[in-house]
């Protein structure tokens, strides 16, 4: 017998075993036992979810010789052909491939014919959305009102690119993603009808790589089981797989702790050698230091973790605060966009690991302000509390107690001196003083005369016709200067661009003296296109004019016959 897949040997056959979607299998069942079976269904959701499935359990659960019925047999001709794909009454259409509407009319012709064997004919139209909008409106109308014997069951991903037109005209249902613990479990139901030992914590890996999708999830199993020789170990998935590993994660930040770089690099090159490519090693950092976010934030849910809180060693979640966390993974969220588009992404990589060394000393501005806030209270109030909460529980640093100073000898008195005898006063010698000389007398000092005042003149655009650049609309005398107004912007921009020359042409006429500033005004392009529309219309009005006089004369040569007039 040849090999089935696992998504395919265990697809559900009945409402009972379709897992995770509680809210749709009770509503289907309750319509159809009321006997309310509606001519459209608009099944939507993630992949792997059961929509397919869903619509071949309803279509079985409709065309049952038991039914209609909420528990099809399986046994019946209808329900084995419809389990097996082979039933002429349902039809399954790609809608990836049937996007046109010469698509659309072969089934409004088809719908004509009432269903060969069995009590409904029905439609499956799997990823609907793909339709182009010309097909969605040849089939509004058969949707709306089909005969009475056809039903509709359209299937996609993306509810949104389904016109309002076509939802409207359907029940629509939306279906969730499988909780991480159904995933495991019928993961693990799979192992054990295929024979196979499987961990936990590998079946957790598989269903947490799955992201919700029960077929993703069988895809993986039938990889890992096709390599594992008969146990599933979560050592063979990381070897097979190339995977970074959370224990190989926790050593490099360990080296992180003890400021060892060198270890760091070393475990960084051995997970790249060992085959483990860099965006995947970006992605176990991101999830690592979202995990590690989760357990500082108080989350301890393994679900949401994805991951034991035991694997995450308590140095670390006690080293870093919650913004660091968020810094760190921040970091490699950008990382993992930015690394497309470089050089060599294995140094992207390196430098976002080295940069985890000063991460315990990122803050954030709040985190800074509120520090000093608390600094300031405390020497408000004359205490001192750890900025740090860690530290909160060290013993408060006593100064060491000071050496006794040895005590001094006393200082014994010197011995008494004779006194010295007064010396005797000198006589005072008689100072003669040189004659004085007579005092020069000082010239008087002349005072600088003023300077001439020049007076201010106020130059023209017509003083300064020649020497002025295109496009100046209006020239003006202020105290800052001279001040050049464009009206256009192009001629404003080439005149700053010719600056110095402009300026030197004008120096030419005025002197070196005079400042030139150069300014664009609004209302002078007001003017200026105003007077641009006025020339234009009264142009058009001389068209007009002439035009009209060409066909005054036209018309009076036609009714003279081409005689002249006088």
């Amino acid at each position: 017998m040849s090999f089935e897949v696992t998504a395919t040997r265990r697809r559900p056959q009945n409402f009972d075993s379709l897992e995770g979607q509680d809210f749709v299998v009770s509503t289907l069942k309750n319509s159809i036992a009321q006997g309310r079976i509606a001519h459209a269904y608009l099944f939507s959701g993630p992949r792997g979810v059961g929509k397919t499935s869903s619509a071949r359990l309803l279509a079985k659960a409709l065309n049952c010789v038991n039914g209609p019925t909420a528990e099809p047999c399986g046994v019946c001709d209808n329900c084995r052909g419809i389990a097996a794909g082979s039933s002429l009454d349902v039809i399954e259409i790609d809608g990836a491939s049937n996007t046109g509407v010469n698509d659309v009319r072969a089934i409004k012709e088809e719908v004509l014919f009432p269903p060969t064997s069995s009590r409904y004919k029905i439609y499956i139209i799997d990823e609907v959305h793909m339709l182009s909008q010309s097909a969605f409106n040849a089939l509004l109308k058969t949707i709306e009102e089909p005969p009475e014997y056809v039903v509709f069951i359209f299937a996609t991903t993306e509810t949104q690119k389904v016109p309002a037109t076509v939802r409207s005209r359907c029940q629509q249902f939306n279906f969730q993603l499988i909780p991480t613990e159904t995933i495991i479990r019928l993961l693990r139901e799979a192992a054990t009808e295929s024979g196979i030992q499987a961990d936990e914590e590998a079946l957790f890996w598989i269903a947490r790589e799955s992201t919700g999708s029960m077929r993703d999830a069988y895809t993986l199993f039938d990889q890992v089981v096709s390599f594992s020789d008969g146990h599933i170990t979560m050592d063979v998935i990381r070897d097979k797989l190339g995977l970074a590993g959370t224990d190989v994660l926790n050593n490099i930040m360990t080296c992180v702790l003890a400021s060892d770089r060198e270890g760091a690099a070393s475990l960084l090159r051995n997970l790249i050698s060992g085959g483990v490519s860099v965006e995947h090693i970006i992605k176990d950092f991101t999830d690592y230091f979202r995990n590690l976010l989760f357990i500082k934030e108080g989350i301890r849910n393994q679900n949401i973790l994805g991951n034991s809180i035991s694997s995450y060693p308590e140095s670390v979640l006690n080293a870093f605060s919650e913004e660091q966390f968020e810094a760190a993974l921040e970091m490699f969220l950008n990382l993992y966009r930015s690394v497309r588009y470089s050089i060599n992404p294995r140094f992207e990589l390196e430098l976002a690991v080295s940069r985890l060394f000063r991460l315990r000393y990122t803050y954030s501005n709040a985190s800074v302000i509120e520090q000093l806030a608390r600094l300031k209270n405390n020497l408000i109030n004359g205490q001192i509390t750890p900025l740090n909460p860690a530290l909160e529980k060290e013993p408060d640093v006593q100064p060491a107690p000071a050496e006794p100073v040895a005590p001094v000898a006393p200082v014994e008195p010197a011995a008494p001196t004779e006194p010295v005898a007064p010396a005797e006063p000198a006589e005072p010698a008689e100072i003669i003083a040189p004659p004085a000389e007579p005092e020069p007398v000082p010239e008087p000092v002349k005072q600088p005369e003023p300077e001439p005042v020049q007076e201010e003149r106020f130059w023209t655009a017509e003083e300064l016709q020649g020497v002025l650049p295109d496009g100046v609309g209006n020239v003006e005398n202020t105290e800052e200067g001279l001040v050049l107004q464009f009206g256009s912007r192009f001629y404003y921009t080439t005149a700053l661009r010719n600056r110095e020359a402009v300026t030197n042409r004008i120096h030419s006429v005025t002197g070196t003296g005079l400042r030139v500033i150069f300014s664009f005004s609004e209302e002078l392009e007001d003017s200026r296109q105003a007077q641009i529309q006025t020339e234009q219309e009264r142009k058009q009005e001389e068209q007009k004019e002439r035009l009209e006089k060409a066909d005054l004369y036209s018309d009076l040569i036609y009714a003279f016959e081409g005689r002249e007039i006088k």
